[in-house]
């Protein structure tokens, strides 16, 4: 039996200073990538061993891509390139304190010079208890596993049975949230449904198959501009199909019957939910350093009210005359604040002044199909259709990390642009939602599991 009291982060002393990173992301890794010869002890600490690139989840979760394509080890990022004061523990951080300026986990504590604090965001579920328990997040690769398993078992238990409401509902997929991920959910799903599953699945009549798009505001792709929300509405429900439900909130899911405000039941076995995330908090900062589930900060990314704690990316909100309710949610201001950082924590220890952060809006993509996409780019200008899918195809292939990662998910999508399959469609390990009792009799009756 493992002894959590025999273990510790084993932390070698330094005499140089220690900057310990909470969080592997687009920040944590930027910054930690340009601290090497800069003098200076780094820490990374984490809940999971490698970086991910979340913009991909979704395809994960459809079979277009396999996990590992999508994810980087940390220690391989960081092991294989010389950098000898460079260590990662696979820990979480628990809480901080700013007075004695240490962090604590479950195997110890450890004292820092300089903390960031890089968590990103988790899913928010707006306190809804019923919808967290049942529903499918998407902003980790185990969750997107669990939902590709769920999705795979309701086509086969839909293949199997011949009671049409019983079908029906596990042909019914709700995905809640019409931002980058609910769109780009909806419509993976829709291109299964007209290229992949009616081969796979010949029994089962899939003009059957519905999939609605629930979004609470008045369009979809809300922080992009109106130009790419009326594109993208047009593709989801005149091209491909989805039945898109705007000014509409779900109030209840209770793994079977989504219940939208004002009465409407849907029958569905599936619930997505992409509807908004928070703040990855973690105890020991005072209130008044926290808004809305995020951590304020100054244009040095400084945590206010200390000099030595600093928070980057989703998890800090930097207000700007130009960005009033923070910069938005994306990988570009983590990745620039990271380098930044980088370079003024170099400009600290040497008594220099720092830089102030501006950011670089490069732009925002969303993709809806096959040879569908929106693009917002700088100078105003609006991208639709074709030439907005390649723009996404290829800043998505260049972002990812490593040369393996880029040349695997490459590979795929020109394998299935020209046969429309749609990767491995397996299921490795079945799926059951806790407390699903017709799930767990179905796996225990049939010995799938």
């Amino acid at each position: 039996m493992l002894d959590v009291d025999k273990l510790s982060l084993n932390i070698p002393e330094t005499t140089k200073p220690r900057v310990v990173i909470i969080g592997g992301g687009f920040g944590g890794i930027n910054l930690a990538k340009r601290l090497k010869d800069k003098d200076f002890q780094v820490v990374m600490l984490d809940r999971q061993n490698y970086h991910g690139f979340w913009p991909l989840l979704y395809q994960v979760a459809t079979a277009g891509l396999e996990p590992d394509s999508i994810a980087e080890p940390l220690r391989k990022m960081f092991g294989s390139d010389n950098y000898e004061d460079f260590h990662f523990r696979l820990v979480k951080v628990n809480s901080v304190n700013p007075i004695a300026k240490t962090v604590h986990t479950l195997v110890g504590d450890l004292a820092y010079d300089y903390l960031v604090i890089a968590t990103g965001t988790k899913t928010n579920y707006f306190g809804n208890e019923e919808v967290k328990k049942n529903a499918f997040p998407l902003k980790q690769i185990p969750q997107a596993l669990n939902l590709r398993s769920h999705l795979f078992q309701c086509f086969e238990q839909a293949s199997m049975t011949a009671d049409p409401e019983l079908q029906q509902s596990l042909l019914n997929f709700v995905i809640v949230g019409g931002g980058p991920t609910g769109v780009e959910t909806a419509g993976a799903l829709a291109e299964m449904r007209k290229h992949i599953l009616p081969t796979d699945y010949p029994g089962v009549d899939f003009s059957r198959m519905n999939i609605y798009l629930i979004e609470g505001m008045d369009r979809v792709l809300p922080p992009m501009s109106p130009e790419a929300s009326e594109k993208t509405l047009k593709y989801l429900q005149d091209d491909m199909g989805i039945i898109v439900k705007l000014n509409t909130l779900v109030e209840n899911y209770d793994g079977y019957v989504a219940t939208i405000k004002g009465g409407e039941q849907i029958q569905a076995q599936t619930l997505v939910w992409a509807a908004g995330v928070q703040g990855a908090l973690i105890d020991g900062l005072p209130a008044e350093a926290v808004e809305r589930g995020r951590i304020l900060v100054n244009r040095y990314n400084q945590v206010l009210g200390f000099d030595s704690i600093f928070a980057i990316g989703d998890i800090a909100a930097m207000k700007t005359e130009k960005w009033p309710k923070g910069h938005p949610g994306v990988a570009q201001p983590a990745i620039q604040q990271g380098k930044l950082l980088a370079k003024n924590l170099s400009r600290l220890i040497r008594g220099e002044k720092m830089e102030e952060f501006e950011y670089n809006d490069k732009g925002s993509l969303a993709i809806i199909g096959r040879n569908r996409a929106v693009a917002d780019l700088p100078g105003n200008i609006h991208l639709g259709g074709f030439f907005a899918w390649v723009t996404w195809l290829f800043v998505h292939v260049m972002a990812l990390v490593g040369f393996r990662n880029k040349l695997v998910v490459l590979s795929n999508w020109i394998y299935r642009f020209f046969t429309y399959e749609n990767g491995t469609r397996l299921i490795i390990r079945p799926f059951v939602r806790k407390g699903d009792k017709v799930r767990r009799d179905f796996v225990d009756k049939y010995n799938v599991e």
